[in-house]
Formats: C-alpha cells, structure tokens, sequence
C-alpha cells in the first residue's frame, strides 16, 4: 500500500477524530467537499482519507453522493467487546502459564502505562497502548494482528464510553487495578477485573455489560 500523503493524513485523522467525538454523527452523510473546505485542502487527499476510513470500519462509501458514517449498534458493539475479552483473557492465561515472575513483569510495565489522561483522545490512546501491551506480552503475533483490526472496530463504540473528566478516571483506575493484580502475580484477580472493565465500558457506552461470558478462570 502505498504510503498516504500528509494532507490526507491530516484529512483522516481530521475525520476520524470528529467521528469518535461526535461531531459527526451515525449515519450522516458526509461529502468530499465538505471535509475539503473544513480543512483548507483539495478534494483528492479527502479521498484517500475517506478510502482508509471505510477500511477501519468508520465510514461506507456512495458513488456521487458521500461518506456514511457507520452506525454502531449496541448488539455490534457487545460482540465487539465480547471478541476482545476473549483475545485479552488468552493473553492473561498465556502469561499466567508462565509463572508469577512473567505476570509481574508486565503488570510493572502496565502500571507504568497509567498515568492521568487530560482528554478522551489521550485516554483512548492510553487505551490502546495498555491493552496492546498486553496482548503483545502474550507473544502470538497473529493474535496481536486480530487485536489491531479489532481495535479499529471497537473505536467508535467505546469513544461513548471515554467523554468526560468521570469515565476517564474511571478507565484508568479499572486498568491500575488489572496492572496491580498482575503485579501481585495474581492472575484470576486480573481476569475478573479484567471482565469487570469491559462490561464497565459496555454499561457506559449503554449496553448490557453483565451478560458477557468469560472464558474458563485460570488456575
């Protein structure tokens, strides 16, 4: 794929940025040019942008009429976050297997990765950061690879979850509490906190986040 250019960069973090906050809502229509005018720029990096966007999952495209902004529904949005409990209790139970030892090591660098978050972005980015991390300790790279695609689809749906000074601290005590657990060497602790945040953010985001299903406990 060829590398995009930094006005379309622009454009697709421009966008993106506005979808997550709400700014641009579900289901509307957006145009090349609208975007192009926003920003000051050509209708062609817009295009690009709107080209990478409908690969995250954000946007569908209509020849001659626009850019929808993908609805997310509540349903969509607990499968979404139910795939991620699965891939994430995989990596505590990889870990797990490997002795109290591993399990310290990645809650110190998890706990690390805690520090206060000034706006939404920065938390999501801190989101996503910390769960990388320990999906990537697990060491299966095609795991990882799943968790990345999944990250670009859970986006706009945990973006309800993060928009104020409350749910940013709220986030970032749930993943102090994991990191902690971890630190302790405990890994059933860290697999029910880690149940407990998901369906934290699907009750923020409105869902119903007490029917998700963990997977069998550690030992």
């Amino acid at each position: 794929m060829a590398q995009a250019t930094p006005t379309a960069e622009r454009a697709y973090e421009h966008v993106k940025e506005l979808i997550l906050d709400g700014t641009y809502g579900s289901g509307e229509l957006l145009s090349e040019g609208q975007v192009a005018a926003e920003l000051g720029i050509s209708r062609t990096p817009v295009r690009e942008a709107f080209l990478r966007l409908r690969s995250d999952g954000f946007l569908e495209l209509y020849p001659k009429r626009g850019a929808l902004v993908v609805p997310v529904s509540l349903g969509e949005g607990r499968d979404i976050m139910q795939a991620r409990l699965l891939l994430e209790s995989y990596a505590l139970d990889t870990l797990a297997a490997r002795g109290p030892e591993a399990l310290r090591r990645v809650g110190d660098d998890l706990a690390a990765r805690c520090g206060p978050a000034a706006t939404p972005r920065e938390a999501r980015d801190a989101g996503h950061a910390y769960h990388a991390a320990l999906i990537a300790a697990a060491g299966n790279r095609t795991v990882t690879g799943l968790f990345e695609t999944l990250w670009h689809q859970h986006q706009r749906f945990t973006a309800a979850a993060l928009i104020g000074r409350q749910e940013v601290a709220e986030d970032t005590a749930e993943h102090l509490a994991l990191a902690r657990a971890l630190q302790h060497g405990d890994a059933a602790g860290a697999k029910d906190l880690l149940h407990r945040h998901i369906g934290s953010i699907l009750r923020r985001a409105g869902a119903d986040g007490d029917s998700l299903s963990l997977p069998d406990r550690v030992a």
